[in-house]
């Protein structure tokens, strides 16, 4: 494979991931509509309100995940290892076949490096990078909340615009020249989010499909689909987790190995 193929694959991996698809033992489904508990009012504030507080909040997050990547038609088979430290860092581990690993990336709000051990090379650049394969609306705290299931704190806002529907709410709006909407179930966590810059020809769109409650109580989706288009890039990245942990002690190991060079863009 290709270095610049490989390059693409793993900034996209650590910087679009979806679950899809989990099952464990320490996990089970959550009927949310049965556990809900949040009534929909009719003014922004309230909702708001009812949203943030089912927002998942932790220190820590870890998981394992089988991931199928696709970039413009080219599909990866991965397993991912996520470690996040919250508003901090994202630690990620990539394997291959036979439990080799082929990749490690550490992100921060301001930075991502990338480790290719496949090809000895290495990537160290600002966050801004990533939007070289996935849109611009995506920055750290983006990629946090779509990780755990939450809702994208910039999304909201009090110029929201909602609309009630028979199972859902539908809030909108606009920030500059970004047009979003988010579908809420009746238990105020977010089913879809929809991002687009027409002008800079970028969309994304994130799907939640199915909520699991972990073993420490905390609820989150095991099914979710994200679609990234840039101009004529098209990213689609599928993950299935296998094991979900909160608030456990972590490490984050990371350095360059001296006889690594840096990677062609």
């Amino acid at each position: 494979m290709k270095k610049n193929t490989w390059n693409k694959i793993l900034v996209v991996a650590f910087g679009l991931l979806v679950f899809a698809s989990c099952k464990s033992k320490k996990q089970v489904v959550v009927n949310r509509n049965a556990t809900a508990t949040v009534k929909p009012a009719s003014d922004v504030e309230t909702r708001l309100a009812a949203i943030r507080s089912r927002q998942l909040t932790f220190n820590t997050f870890s998981a394992k995940a089988k991931t199928q990547l696709n970039i413009n038609g080219n599909n990866q088979d991965v397993t991912l290892n996520i470690r996040i430290n919250r508003d901090k860092k994202i630690w990620v581990s990539v394997t291959a076949l036979l439990g080799v690993e082929v990749a490690r990336a550490l992100i921060t709000p301001d930075s991502i490096q990338v480790l290719n051990k496949f090809q000895g090379v290495y990537l160290k650049k600002p966050f801004s990078y990533i939007h070289k394969f996935a849109s611009r609306q995506i920055d750290y705290t983006t990629l946090q909340s779509l990780l755990v299931g939450n809702a994208i704190p910039k999304l909201l806002n009090e110029d929201i615009t909602f609309e009630p529907s028979a199972n859902n709410i539908t809030g909108s709006g606009k920030l500059g020249e970004l047009v979003y909407k988010l579908v809420l179930g009746s238990d105020m966590r977010v089913t879809q989010t929809s991002l687009a810059n027409e002008q800079l020809q970028q969309s994304l769109q994130v799907t939640n499909n199915v909520f699991i409650q972990t073993a420490d109580n905390k609820v989150v989706p095991s099914q979710i689909d994200i679609a990234s288009v840039v101009k004529k890039q098209k990213i689609q990245v599928n993950l299935r987790y296998n094991k979900v942990e909160f608030d456990q002690q972590l490490d984050y190991p990371f350095s360059i190995p001296d006889k690594y060079s840096p990677a062609a863009d």
